[in-house]
């Protein structure tokens, strides 16, 4: 996997693949024309026109990814939808992004965001490291609970906000999360990185997790992902995922973005 990753990152620095999350722009949409601005992610890893696709995929719909995501939102495989898979990767210079929730935005009231953490998360997401990797902080409970005082009016870069965790990652361990904790990204431009960052939603999730996937630009190639590499069950269920997204994107209509910046 690291083979693959490492491939990943130098043709898309070199900008032979042109879906790259570019500096220092946080959410999308990213252009390639940025690519002079240098990286730090590397979008659409199951995308048919990549090389390593079927590898990513089958890492994707592993039985263990799974079985983790079944047991966190405590359904079946087939209420799953297939979502996103990404690189993050090391930055063309020291970065970080800003506090934030993937999709509350900064200004919504306490009121506001009290009602939407009270809902169903509909998805799990993640981070496997295939290095060390300390670039995740978060602040525990968040995902469950409107932003304090001190955390509404923090500058929104502080580096030591309130009961915050740096979650410490070894090569090989990963970390799943709802995307709607509070949480920042500090990226060591000197240190080596390669962290699959990955989603998968239930099929009650909507309109906001359409919003969450297909802002990315999934919808465009996802119908041709090819999983004849994968036998029985598994490609059964990556099948079933598939077109659970691409009906989601039919009925789901202009989903817009999350974020501007």
């Amino acid at each position: 996997m690291r083979t693959a990753t490492t491939s990943v990152d130098a043709q898309a620095r070199a900008g032979n693949w042109p879906y790259i999350r570019t500096l220092p722009k946080q959410f999308p949409p990213w252009s390639a024309a940025d690519l002079d601005k240098g990286i730090w992610g590397v979008q659409h890893l199951m995308h048919p026109e990549l090389p390593p696709s079927a590898l990513f995929a089958s890492s994707y719909f592993s039985p263990r990814t799974l079985a983790v995501v079944t047991e966190l939102l405590q359904c079946e495989t087939d209420d799953l939808v297939m979502e996103l898979y990404n690189l993050l990767v090391r930055p063309d210079h020291p970065f970080a992004l800003r506090w934030h929730r993937d999709d509350i935005a900064p200004t919504a009231t306490a009121e506001e965001e009290t009602e939407r953490l009270a809902k169903p998360a509909w998805h799990a997401q993640w981070n496997l490291a295939l290095y060390d990797d300390a670039s995740l902080i978060v602040v525990p409970g968040t995902r469950a609970r409107a932003r304090t005082d001190a955390e509404r009016t923090a500058d929104e870069y502080e580096d030591n906000m309130p009961g915050q965790l740096i979650v410490q990652l070894k090569a090989g361990d990963a970390v799943f999360y709802n995307n709607n904790i509070l949480h920042r990204g500090v990226y060591d431009a000197g240190k080596a990185r390669a962290t699959l960052h990955g989603s998968m939603g239930h099929v009650k999730g909507g309109r906001d997790r359409a919003r969450n996937v297909l802002q990315h630009g999934c919808g465009e190639w996802v119908d041709q992902v090819d999983f004849g590499a994968m036998e029985g069950k598994d490609r059964e269920v990556a099948e079933g995922m598939r077109k659970r997204l691409v009906e989601l994107g039919r009925v789901s209509g202009d989903i817009g973005y999350s974020q501007v910046d």
